[in-house]
C-alpha cells in the first residue's frame, strides 16, 4: 500500500462469534484493505477492529461493515459495561502513512454521509471532524446512549450532521470521525467494589481535572469477581503509558487496594511501549532506533 489509513471502528456486540464472524468478513479478502486486529469483551459486550488500507478500498469495507452491523445488531436487547449508542457505536480514521489528517476528515465525511443515506442511520461528526466544538468529544456525543439519544438527537444542538434527526429503531446512531492515534488501556483492581474504580477514574480523566489526553470510566468484570479502570489515551507521546498506571497504583493504595494487571485492547504504537520500558529500566539515553524491528 502506497497510503496507509487506519480505523478502528467499533460494533456493539461481543458475545455472538457468528455475528461477529459476519461482521469480519467484510475486511477479509479485499484488495487495498488489510485486517490487522480483533479482540471482543463479553462484559464490555462490544468488538474493536483494527484495519488498513488506502482510501477508496478501505472506504468501501467499512460502509460494508456498517451494512452487516445494522443487519444483525438490534440495540433494543443489547447489554454491556460500555457505553453505547449505536450497533457501530464508532468509526475512527487514523493518518498512518502518506496521507493527511485533512484527508482522514475528508474520509470520515464521505464515509457519514454514505451510513446515513444507504442505511437511514443518523451520523454524528466528532474529533477533528467535527461541526462545532461541543461535538468533538466523544464521551459528550454518546451521552444518553441508545436508550436517550430517542429524545436527545430531537434538540436543535444534536441534530446529526448527516441523516434524519430520528434515532434508527434498532441500531441507534453513530458518530464518524478523524483523530490521532489513541491506546485503549485498561487497568484491573484485585477489589469487586465499582465505586473504587470509578473514583479513580474520575481523578486520572481530563474532563475531572486529571490527565489532559486521558479519558476513562470505571467497568464491573462480573465474570471475573473484580472491577477496571478502562481508560482511553488519546495522546500517549504527552501523556504517557507509565505515568497512568503509577497514578491509578497511588490512588488505589488509598483504599487498600492492589493492581491484578493491566491490558492493552487493540494495536499500539510501538513507541509507546518503549516509552514505558525506558521509564521502568531506567534506560539513559533511549531511542526507539536501538529497537531491532524497528531497523528491519
Amino acid at each position: 500500500m502506497k497510503q496507509i489509513i487506519e480505523c478502528v471502528p467499533n460494533f456493539s456486540e461481543g458475545r455472538d462469534k457468528e455475528k461477529m464472524e459476519k461482521i469480519l468478513d467484510s475486511f477479509r479478502g479485499k484488495d487495498g484493505v488489510k485486517l490487522l486486529d480483533y479482540s471482543n469483551d463479553i462484559n464490555h459486550n462490544r468488538m474493536v477492529v483494527t484495519v488498513v488500507g488506502e482510501y477508496g478500498p478501505l472506504k468501501d469495507a467499512v460502509l460494508e461493515s456498517v451494512g452487516k452491523a445494522v443487519e444483525l445488531i438490534d440495540l433494543n436487547h443489547h447489554e454491556g459495561q460500555h457505553p453505547r449508542m449505536g450497533a457501530v457505536d464508532v468509526i475512527p480514521f487514523i493518518p498512518i502513512r502518506n496521507v493527511s489528517m485533512e484527508e482522514c476528515v475528508a474520509l470520515s465525511k464521505e464515509v457519514g454521509e454514505e451510513i446515513a443515506r444507504k442505511y437511514d442511520v443518523p451520523v454524528f461528526l466528532y474529533e477533528k471532524s467535527a461541526s462545532a466544538p461541543h461535538r468533538e468529544n466523544l464521551a459528550a456525543v454518546r451521552k444518553g446512549e441508545f436508550e436517550g439519544m430517542a429524545e436527545k438527537i430531537k434538540e436543535p444542538e444534536w441534530k446529526p450532521d448527516f441523516g434524519k434527526a430520528e434515532r434508527h429503531a434498532t441500531a441507534g446512531t453513530v458518530a464518524v470521525g478523524a483523530r490521532m492515534p489513541l491506546v485503549a488501556y485498561n487497568i484491573n483492581l484485585n477489589t469487586n467494589r465499582l465505586d473504587i474504580a470509578t473514583s479513580i477514574s474520575k481523578k486520572i480523566r481530563h474532563i475531572n481535572g486529571g490527565f489532559r489526553f486521558v479519558k476513562a470510566m470505571g467497568v464491573d468484570l462480573a465474570d471475573r469477581g473484580i472491577v477496571q479502570v478502562s481508560i482511553n489515551m488519546t495522546d500517549f507521546t504527552r501523556t504517557s503509558l507509565y505515568r497512568v498506571f503509577e497514578t491509578v497504583k497511588f490512588e488505589a493504595q488509598r483504599w487498600g487496594v492492589t493492581i491484578a494487571g493491566s491490558e492493552i485492547v487493540g494495536l499500539v504504537p510501538l513507541a509507546a511501549i518503549v516509552d514505558t520500558a525506558e521509564y521502568y529500566l531506567g534506560l539513559e539515553d533511549f531511542s526507539i532506533d536501538q529497537v531491532l524491528e524497528s531497523k528491519l
